[in-house]
């Protein structure tokens, strides 16, 4: 948050209309006359529907939420999203006042607990958001409202200083936050009375809404469903949760990067352990060796399933939820990060009848998305789709997923052999680990059907010598695989906070890159905005390493040559390297200097 001035409060006071919010906008030079006239004709409506039901200060009623849903375009020509917090910057200049993002990830809920409460602060839209030079800092969405303000002074106990923030960020404080600590704090006072029955719980488990959660008295319920909403909101790709000495941290994995979001007592932690361990059907009285299982939830009018897994530490079970989102996890090829070549490349792969696919890289780097977004992409009833998985990442119904299971015996080369007798036309292995699936592999792509898998090695170029390394002949490699390709995941620069930067000398020496004489080599970076969290990143994409199996590839495996040599004529042939491809990257302002070297390691 910048630095707080003390600035008086405005004398005039006055309700947040839907025509105030048209005035600011048309001042501001946002909107033209005709949409100015179609805003207020909305306040019109607005009113009258306020007056019918009245639900004038109802969430649902937000003037903020009318002027939004309307999607108007920038009349400045700038491209300017306008939206709330649009909207709460104007308020906040028109106010003298500041305005202020609210970052979850730096609140103090305890001291937000201690100063409001959680009906006043639904009402009047406000809360506490930090506390400097011995005044209480309080975010509100009508700065104007003086009877809310004359209201909280006494239960301050201190003096205070308003800022301005947006209605979404203000509420999603109060409902999901503040909810969460207060279920919290709930469960911690009635566990210690031993009062939570945590079973007879389902599988499929449908999150309660806001108003549900609060008119139920299972608060470790509700903190398990305050978590989970607070993770779709914030983007995160997994939940960790993990016991210490004497609390619980919980952390979310949001575009590749940890970061803490809560502390429980561990009394409260041992009880949501439970809760998810049974809402996955685990055995919630195994507390000695790992578990695995899966939740399947509801947000936002979609489905979305985690994969959980409980590990045994010094100071209790550490469970992690990976959250597979499918609008994230199943996208179409071009949303991936090709480039037009790659892309024209793969999708040439993939239309082939028969032969082996490999998709190669560690943890992490997206090579899940990857096969399924290709094995959506091929989906049709046409054509009998099969997959071996340990475990299935999300169930589709397009697919026949099959998961390994080896306490029954069931690996990926014995479900491999069953599934050629179940007259497949592509198959998806989740990977190659041993020399016998590895051959199984290739007697499908030589029997006629399509193989696609992956590898854990650093390179496209490895993944030849690594089948080798497995048992597989050369000339079986070179007749059966079609192509290997590396790919990792980059973090792209926040496009609301993106500026240049020059490389110095010592950078650009990194990237073997030469600047003319008296320039330097101007790249981009993310300056930290409210959009992206003051990290400079928001989302991800790929880069890739794309080597195709041609008859200069094949005569170097046939002649069983190592992987520098394959690499080096794959180069030769136009192949670019996954450090090429990150540069490339670079240059476009897509990613910055410091992602390329966390990712590709120069």
């Amino acid at each position: 948050m910048t630095t707080l001035t003390n600035v008086p409060l405005p004398k005039a006071s006055r309700d947040i209309t839907v025509a105030y919010l048209g005035d600011l906008l048309h001042s501001a030079g946002f909107i033209d006359d005709r949409q100015r006239a179609d805003l207020d004709a909305t306040d019109r409506q607005f009113r009258a529907q306020a007056r019918a039901t009245k639900a004038r200060t109802d969430e649902e009623a937000s003037p903020f939420k009318a002027v939004t849903a309307l999607n108007l375009t920038d009349a400045s020509g700038n491209g300017t999203k306008i939206d709330d917090f649009l909207l709460a910057r104007l308020i906040a200049e028109d106010a003298h006042l500041q305005f202020c993002k609210i970052d979850p990830l730096k609140l103090d809920l305890e001291m937000i607990e201690s100063k409001i409460s959680r009906p006043f602060a639904r009402k009047y839209k406000m809360i506490p958001v930090a506390i400097r030079d011995a005044k209480v800092v309080v975010a509100m969405v009508n700065p104007f409202d003086h009877a809310a303000i004359d209201s909280y002074r006494p239960m301050a106990k201190q003096d205070i200083d308003i800022v301005v923030s947006a209605e979404s960020d203000v509420m999603a404080v109060i409902n999901e936050q503040y909810g969460f600590r207060t279920s919290v704090t709930k469960a911690e006072r009635d566990l210690s009375r031993g009062t939570i029955d945590l079973g007879n719980l389902e599988q499929y488990i449908k999150l309660k809404s806001g108003a549900e959660i609060e008119t139920s008295d299972q608060h470790i319920v509700n903190a398990v469903d305050y978590l989970l909403q607070h993770a779709y909101e914030s983007r995160a790709s997994d939940i960790h949760i993990e016991p210490k000495r004497e609390h619980a941290q919980i952390r979310f994995r949001i575009d590749g990067v940890l970061h803490e979001m809560q502390r429980v007592p561990k009394i409260v932690n041992l009880a949501v352990t439970s809760r998810l361990k049974t809402m996955c059907r685990m055995d919630i009285a195994e507390k000695r060796r790992p578990q695995d299982g899966r939740i399947k939830t509801e947000h936002d009018g979609k489905e979305i399933e985690l994969r959980v897994s409980t590990l045994p530490t010094a100071f209790g079970e550490k469970v992690v939820m990976r959250i597979f989102d499918p609008e994230i996890l199943v996208r179409t090829l071009a949303g991936l990060g090709f480039y037009e070549d790659e892309l024209k490349l793969f999708a040439e792969w993939i239309k082939r009848p028969h032969g082996i696919i490999l998709v190669t890289g560690p943890t992490g780097s997206g090579k899940t998305v990857t096969l399924y977004s290709a094995l959506k992409s091929l989906a049709s009833p046409e054509i009998n789709i099969t997959t071996i998985e340990d475990p299935i990442e999300m169930v589709w119904d397009e697919f026949n997923q099959t998961a390994v299971q080896s306490k029954l015996g069931i690996t990926f080369a014995h479900a491999l052999r069953t599934i050629l007798r179940q007259d497949p036309d592509i198959i998806m292995v989740g990977e190659i680990r041993d020399g016998e699936t590895a051959q199984n592999a290739v007697q499908a792509a030589l029997t006629g059907h399509l193989v696609f898998s992956s590898l854990h090695t650093n390179d496209a170029s490895t993944s030849i010598t690594r089948l080798v390394d497995l048992g597989i002949p050369p000339f079986l490699i070179s007749s059966t695989l079609i192509g290997a390709m590396a790919q990792r995941l980059v973090r792209k620069i926040c496009e609301h906070c993106r500026r240049n930067r020059p490389l110095n000398f010592e950078e650009a020496a990194m990237l073997n890159l030469q600047a003319p004489p008296g320039k330097r080599i101007i790249v981009k970076e993310g300056a930290g905005c409210i959009r992206c969290r003051n990290t400079g990143y928001f989302g991800r994409t790929g880069i890739f390493e794309i080597l195709p199996v041609d008859n200069a590839i094949r005569d170097l495996v046939d002649r069983g040559e190592d992987f520098l040599k394959i690499k080096d004529m794959a180069i030769k042939r136009g192949m670019r390297t996954l450090r090429q491809s990150a540069l490339r990257k670079l240059a476009e302002g897509i990613t910055s200097f410091e992602e390329v070297v966390r990712v590709t390691g120069i």
